[in-house]
């Protein structure tokens, strides 16, 4: 998951977080407000007391009027004190917390994953030292597990240069690096952390490696929505401010690119009473036609058609791909996330407990997602990479073995109850009403220098040739 602080912020300017240039623009030329909302940000109202986020939230909707779904995420996850990903209160991962990952759940998806990374480096580069980049590490189980596989081969622990973790949560850098320390030993690859993937330094003489699990699918996303005079922005207000002059979006659902599904198979809630509400910008926005024109996908949509789009992850693609062909000898990503190669219109929510709660539900408390579009990300790569997929995560996994392996450690298990605790963690992972179906799997790699183009990467190719 996604972590996006803005660390060393002074109280002056946590009060004023939403009031940025870049997030008054759009608010300067929408907000109509005659009066001031009678809600007071230190009071509490019909919907029970406000958090820490709402209050700034109330603020900000007082000051330059309703703000976008994107600034509603970020302020929600990653704001520097009360941000989800930020205050160490929150039990973010695993049975206590909010949700639960592939590497939480079985070790051999990120024995699996390392596999194929290991195997793009032998075939592209094997006599240039490589290091490791991973985006938002959580807990740091993913990236063990792919240092315990690098380890037992001697090429590779001779070659791991750094491993990189791009994380600006002090609470889960701790977490991090104490389920980690133990690599950094006796010349054994050393832990760099950055607070952006811009951050990582350029190694023209390194490859570079990179996974993304479960990353973008909590980068910040525009809704916008398609109107006989272009794009509109779906933006948040108080309910209850009478001095809202704006349209209650559409809720039309147009076509497959409409199309939502959460990771688990639960049904999407009801949006319940909330003091905040979706109201559509009165004409055009510039994010709203920046967005509404980024694929041309988007221009073959009917009026009504309402889509989730992320600027932010068209520039992190963008940035990965420059990574891993910059000047040197290359490098392979995978992202892995729940979506699939089509946009959606309806699929942002949040999780509480391991249940899908309302988007509104205790502001700052709750994580906060959306479906991934792959199509939009293939779409942003650029030239000198070429991509791979996506596959289905059940897909991917058995095409590199996971029941061959799941058959080992099984065999190895001392107990009954852990070989059961091991092959139920494996049909989980696999299962295709589940997560098996629901996320999906990308791979980028750069092209070999001097060599001919990719015409195939197990385990992404062609059923036929499968």
């Amino acid at each position: 998951m996604l972590r996006l602080a803005h660390r060393g912020c002074s109280s002056r300017v946590l009060s004023s977080w939403l009031q940025r240039p870049q997030c008054q623009a759009w608010t300067r030329t929408l907000a109509t407000h005659t009066q001031q909302s009678t809600l007071d940000a230190s009071c509490s109202d019909d919907f029970g007391p406000l958090t820490d986020i709402e209050k700034i939230m109330v603020n900000s909707v007082k000051a330059t009027g309703p703000f976008s779904f994107a600034t509603y995420m970020q302020l929600c996850l990653s704001h520097p004190i009360h941000g989800y990903y930020m205050n160490p209160q929150h039990a973010v991962f695993g049975t206590r917390g909010d949700f639960t990952t592939s590497p939480e759940i079985s070790q051999v998806f990120g024995e699996l994953v390392a596999v194929w990374m290991l195997e793009r480096w032998m075939n592209l580069a094997p006599s240039q030292p490589f290091r490791v980049v991973e985006l938002g590490p959580g807990r740091g189980t993913l990236m063990d597990d792919m240092l315990r596989v690098f380890r037992q081969f001697p090429a590779a622990r001779a070659k791991l240069t750094n491993v990189h973790l791009v994380e600006t949560s002090p609470a889960m850098r701790t977490l991090q690096e104490s389920k980690l320390k133990h690599i950094v030993h006796n010349g054994s690859p050393g832990l760099v952390w950055h607070d952006a993937l811009d951050d990582v330094p350029r190694s023209p003489n390194t490859y570079t490696i990179l996974v993304a699990h479960e990353f973008f699918d909590a980068l910040p996303v525009h809704l916008i929505e398609k109107t006989s005079h272009g794009w509109h922005e779906v933006l948040i207000a108080l309910s209850k401010d009478q001095s809202v002059r704006y349209t209650i979006p559409s809720a039309q659902s147009t076509g497959s690119v409409l199309r939502s599904a959460s990771p688990d198979g639960a049904s999407k809630p009801q949006v319940v009473s909330s003091r905040w509400t979706p109201v559509l910008s009165p004409t055009p926005t510039a994010t709203s036609t920046l967005l509404g024109n980024v694929s041309p996908r988007f221009s073959k949509l009917p009026v009504g058609s309402r889509i989730e789009v992320s600027g932010a992850a068209v520039k992190t693609v963008r940035s990965i791909a420059e990574l891993i062909t910059h000047d040197g000898v290359g490098g392979c990503a995978l992202v892995i996330d729940y979506g699939a190669e089509h946009a959606v219109g309806n699929s942002l929510r949040a999780f509480k407990e391991h249940k899908i709660v309302d988007i509104f539900h205790r502001p700052g408390e709750c994580d906060i997602t959306a479906n991934v579009d792959f199509a939009l990300l293939k779409e942003s790569f650029g030239h000198n990479v070429t991509p791979l997929g996506t596959l289905c995560q059940g897909e991917f996994l058995k095409r590199l073995g996971v029941q061959l392996r799941a058959a080992s450690l099984i065999r190895a298990a001392p107990t009954t109850e852990r070989k059961k605790a091991i092959e139920d963690g494996v049909n989980r992972l696999v299962d295709p009403l589940g997560m098996g179906g629901q996320y999906a799997v990308l791979g980028m790699t750069s092209e070999k220098k001097g060599g001919p183009p990719h015409q195939g990467v197990w385990p992404f190719v062609d059923d036929s040739n499968a």
